[in-house]
């Protein structure tokens, strides 16, 4: 089975650094989309970056700028890389994957989810 690692998560002052990691393993032939979602108390479950297989990206408006989604295909894993961070990214973030696993046959995998919270 499709199992995700999420790393990384801490508490961080503002302004702070911080890289989250997501490996996938399991039965995966490739990996064609990995999504960074986050979720804060109260609010609902929000998506924050995106990357394809060929290496498209794509921000929300509030990380612009600020948080770097990248991979590494060989490792299947997905990074973000998160500066200036600011109290308000403060969120469970969760790793999602697109996988393909065999010739027709793909799904949608979840991490567990891993805590950033940011303040003095």
């Amino acid at each position: 089975q499709v199992q995700l690692v999420e790393s990384g998560g801490d508490l961080v002052q503002p302004g702070g650094s911080l890289r989250l990691s997501c490996a996938a393993s399991g039965r995966i032939f490739s990996i064609n989309a990995m999504t960074w979602y986050r979720q804060a108390p109260g609010k609902e479950r929000e998506l924050v970056a995106t990357i394809t297989s060929v290496g498209s990206t794509s921000y929300a408006d509030s990380v612009k700028g600020r948080f770097t989604i990248s991979r590494d295909n060989a490792k299947n894993t997905v990074y973000l890389q998160m500066n200036s961070l600011k109290p308000e990214d403060t969120a469970v973030y969760y790793c999602n994957a697109n996988v393909q696993m065999t010739v027709g046959r793909r799904g949608a995998y979840w991490g567990q989810g891993t805590q950033v919270t940011v303040s003095s």
